[in-house]
């Protein structure tokens, strides 16, 4: 069964359940597959790999907005920003530990023969490839940067 599949049918689970928040993140989830689906130059099929994209860039979207609205002291509706974030990761590939990124991140560093800062960008652009989906960006170039310049 596609994601695309998998949701639509946890959507209407939701509405059996009665579950709000859940139902509110999933048809969100929905929206932005048919637009990527429809999108212009598209040809109508959603693979896997672009949902998992579109799941990561909305759970990015929905931490961004739970952590502006804990700093303007809003604690309601960040809460349902993460309520949303939960229902929504559980479409998404395990994430690696710090362990299992650094290890990996070592043998991508020593195929690309990086040395130093210098040569961030090239390992950058083979770990975001080789590690799509399993690491959120932002702890792959943190752990680059400290591995880097160690």
């Amino acid at each position: 069964m596609s994601l695309f599949d998998q949701v639509s049918e946890d959507i209407k689970n939701a509405m059996r359940a009665q579950d709000k928040v859940r139902l509110q993140a999933l048809r969100g989830v929905k929206k932005e597959f048919l637009e990527a689906k429809t999108a212009k130059g598209g040809d109508g099929e959603l693979s896997d790999d672009a949902a998992v994209k579109i799941i990561q860039k909305m759970v990015k979207q929905r931490k961004e907005s739970a952590e502006i609205y804990k700093n303007q002291g809003r604690p309601e509706l960040a809460e349902n920003e993460l309520a949303e974030v939960a229902a929504i990761e559980v479409y998404l590939p395990k994430q690696m530990s710090a362990e299992e990124l650094e290890t990996e991140l070592k043998k991508i560093i020593a195929e690309v023969g990086a040395e130093g800062p210098k040569d961030m960008g090239k390992v950058m652009g083979a770990a975001n490839k080789a590690l799509a989906g399993k690491a959120e960006g932002r702890a792959i170039s943190e752990t680059v940067k400290k591995l880097l310049n160690s």
